[in-house]
């Protein structure tokens, strides 16, 4: 679909495929349809776009449907993983690991999954964490988000500050015993939105 021009001394530029016009495949290929749509349409669809279209087909509807819950509904289906933000990288990992059976010995280490994500979509992401605790498996989250934190099991609040001002274990505790250590700024931001939810 793209050529890669090397610029020596500056990055490489990328350029569309004279063949293919940047669809990545040929003629003979692009005339083949399902339901109206060739292969280049397919992967210019979104994720939801997909789940619409592949509805009849539960194998891919399933698929995609663990795409979606975990806030990547946006995302081209043909898109490269090389133009994937970090914390969108994650989340397709996620979604991968969510397609397989529930074990109850597996441990889930997320790096600010939330990074980028719409408060909707935090949303989302937190029902599908909960379905992975509710299946036995254990999930392990950094985070600086206090929507996915007030909902936590347990905190483990590392601090007071950040660099070399920080990484003293401060407390390990529930989100609401947390709020009640006033050395944690995190359980001082913690109190105003616990309070807020009762």
């Amino acid at each position: 679909g793209v050529k890669r021009i090397s610029m020596h001394f500056l990055p490489d530029v990328y350029v569309p495929c004279e063949e293919c016009e940047g669809k990545r495949y040929n003629d003979e290929t692009l005339e083949v349809l399902y339901k109206g749509k060739n292969i280049h349409d397919v992967l210019e669809m979104t994720v939801e776009e997909g789940l619409e279209f592949f509805a009849p087909i539960p194998k891919v509807r399933h698929r995609l449907q663990t795409l979606f819950d975990v806030g990547l509904g946006y995302i081209k289906l043909g898109q490269s993983a090389t133009t994937l933000s970090g914390g969108e990288a994650q989340r397709v990992k996620l979604a991968s690991e969510l397609q397989r059976r529930a074990t109850g010995k597996t441990v889930f280490i997320l790096d600010e999954p939330t990074t980028g994500l719409h408060s909707y979509d935090v949303g989302k992401l937190l029902i599908v964490l909960q379905h992975i605790v509710d299946n036995g498996d254990t999930v392990i989250v950094i985070e600086h988000n206090l929507d996915i934190i007030k909902n936590a099991d347990v905190v483990i609040d590392l601090g007071p500050e950040g660099g070399d001002e920080g990484g003293y274990l401060l407390d390990v505790a529930t989100p609401e015993q947390l709020m009640l250590n006033e050395d944690s700024y995190t359980g001082q931001y913690l109190k105003h939105v616990l309070v807020e939810r009762s």
